[in-house]
Order: C-alpha cells, then structure tokens, then sequence
C-alpha cells in the first residue's frame, strides 16, 4: 500500500518536473540568439557563413538562402557590391529579425601585363564562340545549390608560393584594359602539387581556353573553387575530395605569362575573393 501511495503520490510532481524542464527548454530556445554571423566576410569580395535555428527561412536581398542540417548558411558578396544588403530571418518557433549588413568597400590595384599572344587578348569569332559556350557551361555548373556541408569546415592553401596576381585588380592586357581579375594567382613552378582547398565535389575536369587545364570543386551551398592553368588533372568529374587532397600539378595552360595557378571561388556566379578564407 506504502508502495501504492508513493508512485500516486510521485506521478503528479513527475508531471510538474516535466513541463518545467518543457519550460526552461522553450524559454532557453527563445532566449538564444536568432541569427549569428561572421562580420569578416561583410565587405566586397567577401564570403560569410552564419547559424540560425534549423528550419528557418533566410532571405538576401529577397533571395532565397538554403539553410543547412544544422542551421548554418553562406553568403556572398561581389567586387562591386552594394554597401548595405538585407537579411532576412524567420525561425520555426515564429521569432523574425531583419538586419541592415553594412557591406565594407575595398580599393582595387591595377596590373599590368604584358606580351600575351594577341589571340589571348583579341580571340577571333571562332575562338569567341568557344569562349561563350564554356563561359555558359562554367555559370551553369556554379548556379548548382548542393547540401554539401563542406562551405563551413574552414579551407587550406592549395599551394604555396609568392602572390603574383590579387583578386579585384584592374587588368591591363597588351596595353589593353580588361575586365578585373577575379581571383588569387600563385606564383610556383610547373609541376609543383595542387591540393583540393577544401572538402567537395569534383563539378569539372577539363581544358577551357583560358583557364587551361581547369578543376572546378563544390563546397555546398553554391561555394565553388576553381584551380586554373594546371599541366595535369588528377582527377574525375564527380569524386569526392576531402580537404588537402591531391588533384592535379599547376602548369602554364591557357592565357598565361608563366607557370602558376590561378584560384577563383565563387558563391553561385557571383566571384569573391578566396585570400581571407586561407591561413596566415
């Protein structure tokens, strides 16, 4: 009877444990923050990576952000960017918050560069028919919005050498003015080993007219990197890739002055600058 007393007596007050703990796990949900992101990538050129609750909604600028497993989300912005962007959030449990990202604007060096083959820097119209159709296919392979988590895993450098080329630069080919290089060129000698920086997905293997012997890897989430001018490929479109892993040897392909590879990154079409993802 004792026995029958206790656990009628206890089942209330294990009722009453329970919903305070359903309490100060709904009051802690709320009271954690909505939205946390990176204020280092805010600027043009430039990569961040926030949380929100799993489930939410995000928004850019109006524009659809997928958001990840476990809440995380990548944006991107370009060498022109705005100085303010918009960014929406509206979470499962009905909270919402819009914030005002101020967007820091850079200064752009200019290069110079000269003695390039003239059909490098004036392509005749068969080559520019080449040129458009590999600049559809690369825009296609970039608009892909995969749920790889690799986009917020951190990145290495692919290759280590002087920086000859910075990513924004005013180009000057020939005496000509060109659009900007959108990407960071490491200066090392052909056959020096090129590695994946960071885990993903071989997109493309293959040799385009400037860029070469070209690697294109998706991170997920729209962050794709692309290793150019390479003398080898060592690998195959649709492998997977852990982060250092061996993919080819940089070279001299495509429209080049000398041996070095050329990194780009890009969140979806949009290009940014791949030098503050990597180490000191």
């Amino acid at each position: 009877m004792m026995i029958g007393r206790r656990l009628i007596l206890g089942a209330p007050a294990l009722l009453l444990g329970a919903c305070a703990a359903g309490r100060e796990t709904a009051t802690a949900a709320m009271a954690a923050p909505l939205l946390e992101l990176a204020a280092d990538g805010l600027a043009q050129g430039g990569f961040s990576v926030g949380r929100v609750p799993p489930g939410s909604r995000v928004t850019l600028d109006g524009r659809a952000i997928s958001v990840g497993a476990e809440g995380r989300f990548a944006l991107g912005f370009g060498r022109d960017a705005a100085p303010e962007a918009q960014l929406a959030v509206h979470a499962p449990d009905g909270r919402a918050e819009t914030r005002r990202l101020a967007i820091a604007r850079r200064e752009w060096d200019i290069q110079r560069l000269t003695g390039l083959p003239p059909k490098m820097v004036t392509p005749d119209a068969k080559q520019l028919a080449r040129i458009k159709a590999e600049r559809a296919r690369l825009n296609a392979l970039r608009r892909l919005d995969s749920p790889l988590p690799h986009f917020a895993e951190g990145f290495d450098w692919p290759a280590r050498g002087r920086i000859s080329g910075v990513y924004g630069s005013q180009r000057i080919l020939n005496g000509e003015p060109r659009a900007p290089h959108l990407g960071l060129d490491v200066a090392v000698p052909t056959g020096t080993p090129c590695a994946a920086m960071g885990g993903g997905r071989v997109l493309l293997a293959d040799n385009l007219y400037f860029t070469g012997n070209t690697v294109l890897l998706d991170h997920g989430h729209g962050l794709v990197s692309l290793y150019a001018h390479l003398s080898r490929m060592d690998v195959a479109e649709g492998a997977m890739l852990a982060r250092g892993q061996h993919l080819g040897e940089t070279g001299a392909t495509g429209r080049v002055t000398g041996p070095h590879l050329h990194l780009g990154l890009y969140w979806f079409t949009t290009a940014l600058d791949p030098r503050p993802l990597l180490p000191a």
